[in-house]
């Protein structure tokens, strides 16, 4: 008797217009997001700041918005647990949006660096809730094609970053950054909320939603969420290290040319597009979502040994390995849909959207020990041997880590 295949799936939902919203939500968050790192050194000097003073206020000054995207994630993860998907959607949009705003205007270091901390309060909100509704909404069995879509699609805003910073000034690079914002707020009102989160609200009223202390109330239940956190610390040592100080990098490996740190994020960030709407497919034909992250991050891991040590002596060269490095870093997509089918939908939001914050603010102690190793090692070898604790600390954790490709998310966390 010939085998029955199962039905096959429509692809029509991926066209939904919650998740053509939620791909230009995180295009937008990237862009604002990212934008302080491609014009930190030319608004930095147009401040009257030296070669010197740039590199430590420029670290204190994405520090401080770092610290505000660990703020924010606890903030809006919660609210997204308890009042919902979209109520975090409209309220970080509009956070980071109008700060931006006000960022074209700084004239002084400490106001810069409290206004990038307030806009990293805001962007926090955005790519947890948006991988969560889209997870949510679509069936398990397209479930990383729409999340591919939204990240592919949303890291294309860092190339739009610098973009505007090459034809305008980096003030203006900010108004745009919180006018897209903006205009976004227009296209979110007509998106309607997670049938699932509302199913859980009818079903389970008794279940405590967003409790963020759920994830330390046992041993077994913080070393979970650790082990999420640290799955995604490499992307940020690629974005916040490598690119962020890569004019440090080309002076290390004596290359004539002025190598730009803006146009490594950007060309991090092309790749990391790519990488995303590869990694949807790829852990779809693997059947497995640690597969398919484990062996981009292997690729990773290798695009940084040469970044560091393959004897690049071209800024051509830098900005290439950057690009390769950004395309093999692209998991983040199955990376958050992984964090979200891991836990129920009373905790969900306040997982998927805490986890990648904490995650950026592992860059603050990632900076801070760069920049205390350089004095004594050389650039090259303080970012490589963080480069070995971070790839190391990753793969531990991505080996006890359970797999979730095709996991029905209609469940709650039990206290």
């Amino acid at each position: 008797m010939q085998a029955i295949s199962p039905p096959r799936v429509s692809l029509r939902p991926l066209l939904a217009l919650p998740v053509i919203v939620s791909a230009l939500g995180f295009f937008v968050d990237v862009y604002d997001m990212l934008i302080f790192s491609i014009v930190r050194v030319p608004s930095l000097q147009s401040l009257g700041l030296s070669e010197a003073d740039v590199s430590q206020a420029g670290t204190f000054i994405l520090n401080c918005q770092q610290a505000g995207l660990v703020v924010g994630g606890f903030l809006w993860g919660v609210l997204g647990d308890k009042r919902g998907r979209m109520s975090v959607l409209f309220g970080s949009i509009l956070t980071y949006s109008l700060t931006n705003i006000a960022c074209g205007f700084v004239q002084d270091v400490n106001t810069y660096a409290l206004l990038r901390f307030i806009a990293g309060v805001g962007l926090s909100g955005e790519i947890g809730a948006a991988i969560v509704l889209v997870s949510e909404i679509l069936p398990k069995e397209i479930r990383s094609y729409g999340s591919s879509i939204v990240a592919g699609i949303g890291y294309l805003g860092a190339g739009v970053a610098y973009l505007t910073v090459e034809y305008f000034n980096w003030r203006t690079a900010f108004w745009v950054g919180g006018g897209m914002g903006i205009a976004l707020l227009l296209l979110r009102v007509s998106v309607f909320e997670s049938g699932v989160f509302n199913r859980m609200k009818d079903q389970h009223q008794e279940v405590s939603r967003g409790n963020f202390l759920h994830f330390f109330s046992s041993w077994r239940q913080a070393i979970k969420y650790l082990r999420c956190v640290s799955v995604g610390i490499p992307t940020w040592f690629i974005v916040g290290i490598l690119a962020t100080f890569a004019n440090e990098f080309g002076q290390a490996l004596g290359i004539a040319e002025v190598v730009k740190p803006g146009r490594c994020v950007m060309m991090v960030y092309v790749g990391l597009a790519g990488g995303d709407l590869l990694s949807g497919p790829l852990s779809h034909w693997l059947q497995s979502r640690l597969k398919a992250i484990t062996g981009l991050l292997i690729f990773s891991a290798l695009c940084s040994g040469v970044y560091l040590f393959g004897g690049i002596h071209t800024a051509g060269g830098l900005y290439t390995i950057c690009l390769l490095a950004g395309f093999c870093t692209g998991y983040i997509a199955m990376y958050l849909t992984m964090v979200a089918e891991l836990y129920g939908t009373n905790l969900r939001n306040t997982a998927t959207t805490s986890v990648p914050s904490v995650v950026r603010g592992t860059l603050i102690p990632m900076t801070l020990l760069f920049q205390a190793l350089k004095p004594s090692m050389g650039a090259l070898l303080a970012a490589g041997l963080l480069g070995i604790i971070v790839y190391g600390v990753t793969f531990w954790s991505l080996s006890r880590m359970d797999e979730t490709f095709g996991k029905d998310l209609d469940f709650v966390e039990e206290p």
